[in-house]
């Protein structure tokens, strides 16, 4: 005996059905709309990456402190943390734009042409789509968007429920698989482009004035504590660069501009014509908490920025120098510390290998003593004479200092936070740094006892970081640990603990560990 529940029970379980079709059908054709954009973006000059400009310009209008926060949590894995959060957050409006869709289709094909449009608009506004080329990949999704979106909306409204869902599923498959072979088609170019981009360079010029062999007193030998010189694999990176840019050799310019007695244009082998020398600098995060890992030492190779800057004639009104980057990203740093004698470079090589793309590729600006913010501009394009007055660069109307001398700081690395270790002899170590003042003296405090002196590595110059180590003669208990470092001037850094914001972290980096017989 039927019961008059059971056909409005099917009718529920029917309409719950379409409901999800509609929704997957909404979903696989964003999933073809993006992946055509980006196969356009990737085969065509002048075309940006749909999901990259958004994602830049989420990166451009965040709240800073967003991003401060994304920084804290994630490091270098910010990027990719907001590439995802990109892609989540389409998936779930091209849902409802399927749901949309079924009930009255202009609506969902408006809502895949306003995502298309975002795109558009987000590539405008960051400066990575150019010219002619420029909404090629918005109209390729919004075209292919639509389309997909119309054949699938046909299908799952298909009366017949078998064929229906056989029907269905066979064209999303299809849909699918045509979307993740465009897909990896897109990324199998750009990589393709970017490995051409590093064979131009894979050899590194010799310098005309190296450096000699690092001292062997410039390392300790202590188990766990960070190696002096940093691979170039894990050398940190934070930036705004959501793709690696890919600049081939012969189409890189360097341009000097502004308030110049003689504006010029450099080709990378006319860069090469001034003397290559090389300088062991530390450079540092100002996102960097205290005792974090935003931070790295190399060896780099390149031609010194006052070199460059007198052919240019700095004028005497001239007190910023800014760096600007391929994809608009600026730096601003004061030209009187660029030109004070320190090791400024427009860089060329890292540890003795050639710039790698990651890192500013093919030339990038490393200023001793200044934070990256306001001083190492990757993917060089242009260098600027201006004031402070005249212009901020990108992160100054976003809440950070305009003038930005990295702060006394120190680290421990060993042992580990929460760590239990055995009673006896321990070593206490890790790294301090003062660039450009030169770290003096590191003292070690173990509970509210005396500060002791810390054994220092042999510095190699004011512009690295120096290893230390403090023998400990650890007893059974819980022990808080801190360390602070002197520099050069008699600065002893600060107990203050301040965030990032706006100018550099300050305080006494501490752990605590367990000690058990």
């Amino acid at each position: 005996m039927t019961t008059t529940a059971e056909p409005q029970v099917d009718q529920q379980r029917e309409t719950a059905v379409a409901r999800w079709r509609a929704a997957l059908g909404g979903f696989l054709a964003a999933m073809a709309a993006l992946a055509a954009g980006e196969l356009v973006a990737a085969t065509v000059e002048g075309a940006a990456s749909p999901v990259t400009s958004i994602g830049t310009s989420v990166i451009n209008l965040a709240p800073p402190a967003l991003r401060d926060l994304a920084v804290e949590l994630l490091g270098t894995a910010d990027k990719p943390a907001l590439i995802g959060g990109v892609l989540i957050v389409l998936a779930l409006v091209a849902a409802g734009t399927g749901v949309l869709a079924v009930r009255r289709f202009w609506l969902g094909a408006t809502g895949v042409a306003v995502l298309g449009l975002v795109a558009l608009g987000a590539a405008l506004a960051d400066g990575s789509a150019t010219g002619l080329a420029a909404p090629l990949p918005a109209v390729a999704a919004i075209v292919v968007g639509v389309v997909v979106l119309r054949v699938l909306v046909i299908t799952a409204q298909t009366t017949t429920p078998d064929r229906g869902r056989r029907g269905f599923l066979r064209t999303a498959a299809v849909v699918a698989g045509g979307a993740v072979v465009a897909g990896s088609a897109a990324r199998w170019l750009t990589s393709r482009a970017a490995a051409a981009a590093d064979f131009a360079a894979t050899i590194l010029p010799a310098a005309d004035r190296p450096r000699g062999r690092l001292p062997a007193g410039a390392s300790l030998d202590v188990e766990g504590i960070t190696p002096f010189v940093t691979d170039n694999r894990v050398f940190y990176r934070i930036d705004t660069a959501l793709r690696v840019p890919s600049i081939a050799l012969d189409d890189w310019r360097l341009n000097i501009t502004g308030m110049v007695d003689r504006p010029f244009e450099l080709t990378f082998d006319q860069l090469l014509d001034y003397d290559l020398v090389e300088a062991d600098v530390t450079l540092t995060c100002v996102s960097n908490e205290v005792g974090g890992d935003l931070i790295g030492n190399a060896r780099w190779r390149g031609v010194r920025l006052v070199d460059v800057l007198a052919d240019a004639g700095v004028q005497p009104r001239a007190d910023q120098l800014v760096g600007r980057a391929v994809d608009g990203f600026t730096t601003g740093a004061p030209v009187a510390e660029v030109l004070d004698g320190r090791d400024a470079l427009i860089a060329i090589g890292m540890n003795g290998e050639p710039l790698p793309r990651a890192h500013g590729f093919p030339a990038r600006l490393v200023v001793p003593g200044l934070y990256g913010y306001v001083s190492a501009t990757k993917w060089l394009t242009e260098l600027e004479l201006t004031t402070f007055d005249a212009f901020d660069a990108y992160w100054v109307p976003r809440g950070w200092a305009a003038r930005a001398p990295i702060k006394t700081q120190s680290r421990i690395d060993v042992p580990r936070p929460l760590a239990t270790i055995a009673t006896g002899r321990v070593a206490v170590a890790g790294v301090a740094w003062a660039q450009h003042r030169g770290v003096a003296e590191v003292e070690v405090q173990v509970d509210d006892g005396p500060w002791q002196q810390a054994r220092l590595s042999e510095a190699v110059g004011r512009d690295t970081w120096r290893q230390w180590v403090y023998d400990w003669d650890a007893t059974e208990g819980r022990h808080d640990l801190r360390v602070r470092a002197t520099d050069q001037t008699g600065q002893t850094q600060t107990a203050d603990r301040m965030p990032p914001r706006p100018d550099g972290a300050t305080g006494w980096h501490s752990i605590v560990v367990q000690v058990a017989t």
